[in-house]
């Protein structure tokens, strides 16, 4: 149970002005986005801390054996367990070679909002590097309600008082190590599904990244995309890279007091059993151009 004062009652808000790690895991349940097809926890942008990371589609599941002490008959030989499938909320910060972490440092200002009406998770930080450089960090995380199988971030980074150098790093990032499960005596529940995707297909391109897998036990194809639109100072660069289980885009800056760098991700993502690889890679890819055809201000405005 949450006890801590930090949500204020607001009509159609739920808004929290402290971070609390102690009851991450809660809040992440909270903060969570969804329209149906796709469920995403509020997870922190930077991916660490957390209390369970989690990106869900609807009826993308796994098989797992279920073990008996006695087999019976009739006793069923396996459960079906809804998946952690590819995460493309990740966007990691570097503030002059210090990793954007808030156990580390000091966290002067932390605000996230709920808002009912948009559909939207807001975050707003103000953290100050160990070496002692302090950044404004501002997301916003939207789920589509009518293009189903597309989320937006917009994430904005600032420098407060003197310039520094600026590295994000926006990624798709498929079988996430996961807390290990709590401890139980029932046979059944001791069963974790590690890395339930297998990898069918991955690429990258300009500033867009795609990976293609398939379940390990169920056979369910699931493809993720992500493309970018960047705004910054001149002499920003970006540049792409995939592997098996990574998509990555890394954007590099040096921001001067008053300089924001804006950088709006999106994300389309396909599932299907009996769809081939390249249908569900065709599939992704054209909810991705739809979403950057739409841009940001349509996706929230629809």
């Amino acid at each position: 149970m949450i006890r801590h004062p930090a949500f204020a009652v607001e009509p159609w808000r739920i808004r929290e002005d402290a971070l609390d790690l102690d009851v991450l895991a809660q809040t992440e349940s909270i903060f969570a986005l969804a329209n149906g097809h796709i469920g995403l926890r509020g997870n922190l942008d930077e991916g660490e801390p957390s209390g369970m990371p989690g990106t869900y589609l609807n009826s993308v599941y796994d098989l797992r054996p279920l073990a008996y002490v006695e087999p019976g008959y009739g006793y069923p030989e396996s459960g079906q367990t809804v998946i952690n499938v590819t995460n493309g909320k990740l966007i990691r910060l570097l503030v002059d070679d210090e990793p954007f972490d808030i156990r580390y440092g000091r966290l002067t200002g932390h605000e996230r909002i709920l808002d009912l009406r948009a559909g939207t998770l807001e975050r707003r930080a103000e953290w100050t590097s160990p070496a002692g450089q302090m950044v404004r960090v501002t997301s916003v995380l939207l789920v589509s309600f009518t293009q189903r199988s597309v989320a937006a971030i917009s994430y904005e980074v600032e420098p407060v008082g003197n310039a520094t150098r600026i590295v994000v790093q926006s990624e798709l990032i498929a079988n996430e190590p996961l807390p290990a499960p709590p401890f139980t005596t029932d046979p059944r529940g001791t069963a974790a599904m590690e890395a339930p995707l297998l990898s069918e297909e991955f690429s990258c391109r300009d500033l867009r990244a795609k990976l293609v897998h398939r379940t390990k036990n169920s056979g369910l194809g699931v493809a993720a995309a992500m493309d970018h639109v960047i705004e910054g100072p001149p002499g920003t660069e970006a540049d792409c890279e995939s592997a098996p289980d990574t998509g990555r885009v890394t954007v590099t800056t040096r921001l001067a007091a008053g300089q924001r760098l804006r950088i709006v991700k999106f994300l389309a993502y396909g599932w299907s059993r009996h769809r081939s690889r390249q249908a569900l890679s065709d599939q992704v890819l054209a909810a991705l151009k739809a979403a950057c055809k739409t841009g940001w201000d349509g996706l929230l405005a629809e």
